[in-house]
């Protein structure tokens, strides 16, 4: 089980030079592009790497060390940022929607389609964060009495 703990961690923190490497090669050639089209998707391409290479971070991270909970401020300002990208993302995933039966340029409809892909992507995404990642890793104060007084035979009050 070690071993393949450690064959992973060695698997990401190569991920990570990779898709650093890809970052460089495309930001290179980004410099002289002139054609908006492909420019735009390369940066794309090129802003997913930089993601890519801080989620592989992540997942090290995970991996290697204990993760500190949220306090419930944490959590709530979390939540509140998170609530309000969900809803972001979900108006311009019904805006796109609506719009590219409507347009008849193949490459722009290219383009937005290729967005709409992403958006509803990182509508999953925050959903999953909202209702799993930053639940899990809170300790509400609820939490912290529940965890002082669950096993006290008189739960603090007097007889005990």
């Amino acid at each position: 089980m070690e071993k393949s703990k450690d064959n992973l961690l060695e698997f990401l923190k190569n991920q990570i030079v990779v898709e650093n490497e890809i970052v460089s090669s495309l930001e290179k050639a980004l410099v002289d592009m002139k054609n908006p089209a492909v420019k735009g998707v390369l940066k794309g391409v090129s802003l997913d790497s930089v993601k890519h290479a801080e989620l592989y971070s992540a997942a090290v991270t995970l991996l290697t060390s204990a993760s500190t909970a949220l306090t419930q401020e944490n959590l709530d300002q979390q939540r509140a940022l998170i609530a309000k990208h969900i809803e972001i993302e979900s108006q311009l995933i019904k805006t796109l929607e609506s719009k590219i039966p409507n347009i008849e340029d193949k490459k722009v409809v290219f383009l937005l389609k290729s967005i709409l892909v992403d958006e509803i992507r990182h509508h999953a995404m925050l959903k999953t964060v909202l209702e799993i990642i930053v639940h899990a890793e809170t300790i509400t104060e609820a939490d912290w009495w529940k965890l002082l007084w669950e096993d006290a035979p008189f739960h603090g009050s007097p007889g005990g």
